[in-house]
Parts: structure tokens; sequence; C-alpha cells
């Protein structure tokens, strides 16, 4: 995140304290400020573009979040994208500003709140029977991943399996969930790629993704319950992406 950019709804800023001449004590209160990080001009813009119908700055926003995640939009200005920041148009109608802001507020609400959704039931492959009392005695080591991979053999890589660790085998993951892709990998294959056991070469430092879930999550599955939970997710997501209307610009 240190070379990125931020784009938020809200922005913070310090409190500056009023120490004129008739300042009292209450004034000189410090602490946070908030404020609307989209601009009146740019709020006036969309104001213009659909008179009579009331727009606020959080619908602008969900509105340009709708509209980042609509496929034609990508596929047309990709050359743009891949070289400078977005250019956000006016669609011709007002129907489908809410049609974009509606999608971009439950898309909001399911990425920001990605860990309260439903696990997907997901088919887990019978194993060894005695399995079920190692995960009952010590559920720390049942649950323990180092490295999520997929199914299959060689370079024939079968994504509707995943292998979590030598207890554990997912099957009849959808293959549609792959459909979502964040900063050109698929969610679901950020997740196993972030929820392991790994070394930085430089400097020795070992990340264990089983440290969060057991010292801070307080449960040992939760790798496991998150790569199901981005499953239900990235489903839900295309769902909402897909019935997006078609983008109808000026031009």
């Amino acid at each position: 995140m240190h070379s990125g950019q931020c784009f938020p709804l809200y922005l913070y800023e310090d409190t500056q304290p009023d120490d004129g001449l008739f300042a009292t004590a209450g004034d000189q209160a410090t602490g946070l400020t908030r404020r609307d990080a989209i601009t009146d001009e740019g709020l006036a813009h969309f104001q213009v573009a659909y008179p009579g119908e009331e727009i606020s700055k959080e619908d602008l926003f969900y509105y340009i979040y709708g509209l980042l995640h609509a496929p034609d939009y990508r596929e047309r200005f990709k050359n743009n994208l891949a070289k400078a920041l977005p250019r956000i148009p006016a669609v011709t109608s007002f129907a489908d500003f809410a049609a974009f802001r509606d999608a971009g507020r439950a898309l909001g609400d399911l990425h920001v709140n990605f860990e309260a959704a439903e696990p997907y039931m997901v088919t887990f492959k019978e194993g060894d029977h005695a399995l079920i009392n190692e995960a009952q005695n010590d559920r720390v080591k049942f649950y323990r991943v180092t490295k999520m991979k997929f199914g299959g053999k060689g370079k024939e890589k079968d994504k509707t399996t995943v292998i979590y660790n030598g207890n554990i085998t997912m099957e009849n993951v959808p293959l549609e969930a792959y459909d979502y892709v964040v900063n050109a990998k698929p969610a679901l294959e950020w997740v196993m790629e972030r929820q392991v056991v790994k070394q930085d070469k430089a400097s020795g430092i070992v990340n264990d993704a089983n440290d969060y879930a057991n010292e801070t999550v307080g449960d040992p599955r939760y790798p496991l319950d998150l790569f199901r939970r981005v499953i239900t997710v990235s489903l839900e997501t295309m769902k909402i992406v897909n019935a997006l209307p078609e983008l109808d610009i000026e031009t």
C-alpha cells in the first residue's frame, strides 16, 4: 500500500484548535475532523447531468465503485486505464446511474464485510476417519496450513479441487468463482497465496498465517473458512457485475 493511491469516501484530518482571543478551554481540544473526499465540484458535475434528481456524494461514491466493476467500461477504456487514473463518465440516463450506484453499494458492503459472508458449502473429500479424533483433540494441528494447492497432476491443474493440507481436501469448488479477479489475479488465488507459511529470504522473518488465525482470530480453521467465504463473495460479486446495465455514455 505504500506506493498505492486511495480514494476513500471520507478524509480525516487533524482538528486545528481555536487559540484566538476569545477561545475557551473547550476550543483547545484536538482530534480528527471528517470531511467528504468527493469535492463539491465533482458532485455538481453529476447534478447537472441529471437535473431534478437528488444525488449525494455518497451516491456518487458508490456509482463510481459500481462503474469500475463494469466489464464493458474496463474493456472500452483499457488502454487509458493501463497508464492513467480512471476518468468517470456520466451514463446517459439516471436509471442507469441508479443501477450502478445500487450495485456499487452492494459490492462495497460485500467486499468490506467479506469476513461475515457465509462460507460456501464445498465438498470435503472423505479420508481416514481417525482424523476426526485428531480434529477434536488438537484443532491447531488439524487445521494448520502451510500452502494450499490445486488438485490435478503436473501442469494440468484441477481448480475444482483445493488441497488445504494433509487432512483436508476441498472438492466441487465452482470454477465461476475464479472469474472475480482483483489486480490481475482471482481473489481465491490471492487467499491461497497469502494463507501460507513463508520465510522472507532477505530478513529471514517467517510469515505464518496460522499465527493470525490462532492468536488474533482465535480460530485455527480461519484460513479454511476464509477461502470458503471468498468463494461466496466471488460468486455474489459476479452475479451483481453480470446484472449491470450496458455502458451507455455520450461520446
